[in-house]
């Protein structure tokens, strides 16, 4: 592979007293890494030695002040900061938190601007990140404020995808946050994404229940009977193989998710709580239905291990595989799908 033709993978380096970087350094501990993509961390190179000492990985960087920098054969760390920066290991502190919000700016405007390809984000604290210019329950909802489309947040294996109809919110407030638009909108997004970002030609998707039992014929509530079930109805008119709503004990227990292609749980825990215990330490969160591609791993960030060298990398590894795969998947589709002979 040419070096120029590399996927440039953009990192942002996450809370700076986490686990975020260790399993940053310990993915590319093994030199081959560098065969899959050419990655750059948007940092410090002082607060990557810092923590490089600490845990004692040798992982080796490369420093550079601008991304017309970049050396292809190596792990790239961008300095957008000079001073020195007071770290805290396994402690949520403001200042990690400011600077995690600069890593995640500076990553996302080269991300906007096309010098990286892919965008690979460590975990932050939602807390002590929060401030005038980062405003956000999440890194979904900033990326979706920050880039093009609507946004879907998907948990995945390669057995099993979920995304959410309803993200961040508190739970008092779901129910009367799922209307036909909502669900007609967050299966168009996972639709399109497991055509594009897949390649899945006739995508199978799944919705689950809000209510125990479906709601029991509205013994345990009106919503899915009323609201749930009749936008499905709605949907598979339009040629959509769109199925449920399922109640989710069942749906999970009984492995029938197997069947799809996509699931779309009506709340966060649902969907989250059964796919972590099924694939924890394995999964990738991937925001769908934006105009770049964004992958994360599925954990936080592990305050209770920082600095320990306990962390396990394998999850921001998935990540990294899956930007990457994904990344290829969509341009090809794409370019599969234009039309030359279209007069603008």
């Amino acid at each position: 592979m040419d070096k120029s033709d590399k996927i440039i993978v953009g990192i942002s380096i996450g809370d700076l007293n986490g686990i975020g970087i260790e399993v940053i350094l310990k993915t590319f501990e093994d030199k081959r890494m560098l065969d899959f993509c050419t990655p750059v961390l948007f940092g410090s190179t002082k607060v990557i030695s810092y923590h490089k000492k600490a845990l004692e990985i040798e992982t080796a960087v490369h420093g550079i002040t601008s991304i017309n920098q970049i050396n292809h054969s190596k792990i790239n760390v961008l300095n957008i900061w000079k001073e020195e920066v007071e770290i805290e290991l396994g402690t949520a502190t403001k200042i990690s938190g400011d600077y995690a919000a600069k890593s995640l700016a500076s990553a996302v405007a080269h991300l906007k601007e096309n010098t990286i390809d892919v965008l690979l984000t460590a975990p932050i604290n939602k807390e002590n990140i929060q401030s005038e210019t980062f405003n956000f329950p999440g890194h979904t909802e900033y990326l979706e404020a920050n880039l093009e489309g609507k946004s879907l947040m998907i948990l995945m294996t390669d057995e099993l995808r979920i995304g959410l109809i309803t993200g961040h919110i508190p739970i008092a407030k779901v129910a009367e946050s799922i209307t036909p638009a909502l669900i007609k909108s967050k299966v168009e997004t996972m639709h399109a994404s497991l055509l594009q970002d897949f390649g899945i030609n006739k995508p199978r998707i799944a919705v689950l229940s809000l209510n125990p039992h479906c709601g029991d014929k509205g013994v345990i509530g009106a919503e899915d009977d009323e609201i749930i079930k009749p936008t499905i109805d709605e949907i598979k008119e339009t040629g959509k193989l769109v199925y449920g709503p399922y109640a989710a004990d069942g749906f999970f227990g009984s492995e029938t998710y197997k069947q799809f292609d996509g699931v779309l749980a009506t709340y966060h825990d649902q969907g989250l709580a059964p796919f972590k215990a099924l694939s924890f330490g394995k999964g990738v969160n991937f925001t769908a239905g934006l105009n770049a591609v964004r992958t994360s791993p599925d954990h936080g960030t592990g305050y209770d291990i920082a600095g320990k060298n306990k962390a396990n990398p394998s999850s921001f590894a998935e990540a990294l595989f899956t930007g990457i795969k994904i990344f290829k998947t969509r341009k090809e589709y794409l370019e599969l799908t234009h039309n030359p002979l279209i007069i603008k």
